[in-house]
């Protein structure tokens, strides 16, 4: 099944609803035009930054909200397992000697020595893993060019993911309610998946040039919804790039921390920037309405 074929069968997994209802105009052009309009915002509106808060996750009704992608919409070991054994079975078709020698070890060091030959674009992780391929590719005897592809094949599978249950239908009103731009360190693309047709656009590091928790990503991402960061709300799973982070840029932020990643932090430590995460987006949509 061809790049198309994956994503209209991917598109049927999730329910359509007011917000994603444009006669005339197909996904792919909606996307389009949405990043346009996006990256037009974001050349036109000043930074505004304010000075930091802490205490209540929400204090008032934002206009924006960002949103964290991995692990926040959907899980993120499965979606990269996946995505891993693609790029295996792809390699092991057209570069044997590669797939042979790519393992856990051989990607370590590679990866290391990636990162340590390009240190401004460690943030970068397309860049990364398609070098690593590359690298692999040459020290196996096999052809470097091959990287190219083999990297697409990847971010291909790395596109197909799954989300949690709450998330389609809460962000189905929420784009109707607010505008969403996803904010992310990873390289998903959430405009080339069926949640993209929710959002206005998305930032991450391989466009800004800084990941999370830097501020001037988090003022991108205000900047490209054209509101001031005291209008703007980020959701994400890390206390420290997502939480913390977006309060310092003068955001409002909310912690949402699953049950099954209730392991990763001690919540009592950050009870002064958030006495306690949310379980689920639809929680938040609960504090969200509570506000009037």
């Amino acid at each position: 099944m061809g790049a198309s074929g994956q994503h209209r069968a991917a598109d049927d997994l999730f329910p359509h609803c007011a917000s994603d209802t444009q006669p005339g105009h197909s996904a792919h052009d909606r996307h389009s035009a949405k990043t346009a309009e996006a990256m037009t915002r974001l050349e036109s509106v000043p930074l505004q930054p304010i000075p930091e808060q802490t205490g209540r996750p929400l204090w008032r009704t934002p206009r924006a909200i960002l949103l964290d992608l991995d692990d926040t919409l959907w899980p993120l070991a499965p979606t990269l397992r996946a995505a891993e054994q693609r790029l295996a079975d792809w390699l092991g078709m057209h570069a044997p000697a590669t797939a042979r020698q790519f393992d856990m070890e051989t990607r370590t060091r590679i990866r290391t020595g990636v990162i340590a030959d390009h240190p401004e674009r460690a943030h970068d992780l397309s860049f990364v893993r398609e070098e690593m391929l590359r690298r692999a590719l040459h020290a196996a005897g096999e052809e470097p060019e091959l990287a190219r592809e083999a990297f697409s094949v990847f971010i291909e599978a790395r596109r197909q993911v799954t989300p949690y249950p709450e998330v389609v239908e809460v962000l189905c009103d929420w784009a109707n309610r607010y505008t969403l731009i996803a904010v992310s360190n990873g390289n998903a693309d959430i405009m080339q998946t069926p949640l993209g047709r929710f959002f206005r656009g998305a930032v991450n590091p391989e466009r800004i040039g800084y990941p999370k928790p830097d501020a001037r990503i988090f003022l991108s991402a205000c900047q490209m919804a054209a509101v001031d960061p005291r209008d703007a709300l980020h959701i994400g799973d890390d206390p420290e790039a997502d939480l913390i982070g977006a309060r310092r840029a003068g955001l409002q932020g909310a912690w949402l921390l699953r049950a099954e990643h209730a392991h990763r932090h001690q919540v009592e430590a950050y009870a002064d920037w958030h006495p306690e995460p949310y379980r689920d987006l639809s929680a938040i949509d609960q504090a969200l309405i509570a506000l009037g």
